[in-house]
């Protein structure tokens, strides 16, 4: 009998570390017991959360600030006390969130050049208040509107809020015990969130209200959960009734369960990576020393799995970079930085071997760029919006080198709009048509000459 094999552009993608000398090495990750990443990338800068004396810190590298750390080298200090979660602006690269043990959530602003020997401890914008009582110990920036962060705390409370004006706009009081883990959908409009008393919701933000709720995984242990809004599916992981770690398939607008697999017998809850554009999942825990990656299935709602990548050292935290920031030229489909607990962080590659060294649409369509869709006042009055898609093709100047162009200046808090024209952009248009005007006339006037001349000589 023949037998068929699924067909997958994936299957056969692989992870390779970066060598020795293009890894970071001489700090020391926070060894706070908060369930985080520690870290988080994108194209211009890596953050890396600090054990800090004294109050909390995190470093901030520019990617070629490669090797061992200058022990001179400037840190993010402004919270006091312990740094728990950092995210990057999907739509300024220059700018990062900070979240702290301190109750706060602070905004900053990095220059092109990093930080290096200067401490910056003066944050772009302090939230604080009455708004979270504990710990916040997870920050998410929205997907498509400019200005929009969201924060989970310890109260246990998520709070949205708007950069423009520096406040709490929507408060979400839902939760009867700790937030596990909470994940946005593609526009921004619903969140999926865990918690401690083994439910799964799905909450419309704005209308501040659960709509719907279900037991999610038996296991006493925690687990996370993230939106699949491209195939309508919430995938989570967590632990059975006998500890064994699995993962499952929900419907994302009734949380039907569709799929639950086992894993393993590991005792740490993975974070989740998922791609939208491969529809790919990258699972790494805490303490493991194995990231695995599955494929979703577009018409039956399963997993595939494809491969692990193993290394000798366990993670002790692992960040992703956003898709603009990947190099296309070699295929590389994903890139990670897995912090390991002796201060030392290595980049690792995900790519799909092809004999072409021509652009591969199929592996890379377009992709979330770095344009908001939406200003913060017209999400918060109701208005949705799909992310804006940019293409990785280098051609159409696209692609991680694209990608990584700095920008001109620095833009603030309410400046982060969907870009318009300037009114100096406008000026120098209409000079440069002059000057193209003045040169067509010059050019007719030397051909006139150049006429006579050859009438004069008789050619």
């Amino acid at each position: 009998m023949a037998k068929f094999v699924r067909s997958s552009k994936f299957r056969h993608v692989f992870g390779t570390a970066a060598k020795k000398d293009k890894c970071y090495e001489g700090f020391q990750v926070s060894g706070n017991s908060v369930d985080s990443a520690y870290c988080a990338v994108n194209p211009k800068f890596l953050a890396i959360i600090l054990k800090a004396a004294g109050g909390g810190a995190f470093l901030v590298l520019r990617h070629d600030e490669v090797g061992r750390l200058d022990p001179e080298h400037g840190r993010v200090a402004g919270h006091t006390q312990d740094v728990l979660d950092v995210a990057w602006n999907p739509f300024d690269d220059n700018m990062v969130a900070s979240s702290s043990e301190d109750t706060t959530v602070k905004i900053w602003q990095i220059e092109d050049e990093g930080l290096g020997k200067v401490d910056k401890c003066e944050p772009l914008l302090s939230l604080e208040g009455f708004s979270h009582q504990r710990k916040v110990h997870q920050i998410l920036w929205h997907p498509v509107a400019s200005n929009v962060l969201l924060s989970a705390s310890f109260d246990p409370k998520i709070v949205i809020w708007n950069l423009d004006s520096g406040e709490a706009a929507i408060e979400i009081d839902c939760h009867p015990d700790l937030i596990q883990s909470v994940s946005w959908n593609s526009n921004g409009s619903r969140i999926v969130t865990s918690c401690k008393d083994k439910k799964i919701r799905i909450i419309d933000v704005r209308k501040n209200e659960v709509v719907c709720e279900q037991a999610g995984h038996e296991g006493a242990k925690p687990q996370r959960v993230a939106f699949c809004s491209e195939l309508n599916y919430i995938f989570s992981v967590g632990f059975s009734k006998m500890s064994a770690r699995q993962y499952a398939v929900w419907k994302a607008d009734t949380l039907e369960n569709l799929a639950l697999e086992e894993i393993d017998q590991s005792n740490s809850v993975p974070f989740i990576h998922y791609d939208p554009d491969t529809l790919m999942i990258y699972l790494a825990g805490k303490g493991d020393s194995i990231i695995r990656y599955y494929e979703l299935d577009k018409e039956h709602p399963h997993c595939h799995w494809l491969t692990n990548y193993s290394s000798n050292v366990p993670q002790r935290g692992v960040c992703y970079m956003p898709k603009r920031g990947c190099d296309v030229t070699s295929n590389e489909v994903a890139k990670c930085f897995k912090l390991v607990a002796k201060g030392y962080c290595e980049p690792v590659s995900f790519t799909v071997p092809r004999k072409s060294e021509l652009f591969q649409r199929d592996l890379f369509p377009d992709t979330q760029g770095d344009e908001p869709s939406l200003l913060a006042s017209d999400w918060f009055e109701g208005q949705d919006a799909e992310p804006k898609k940019v293409s990785l093709n280098p051609g159409d100047g696209g692609g991680a080198k694209g990608a990584n162009k700095p920008k001109k200046g620095l833009r603030g808090l309410g400046k982060m709009a969907p870009k318009k024209k300037e009114a100096k952009a406008d000026d120098d248009e209409v000079e440069l048509v002059e000057t193209v005007k003045q040169l067509k006339l010059k050019v007719e006037e030397q051909e006139k000459r150049i006429k006579a001349l050859e009438d004069k000589v008789g050619v």
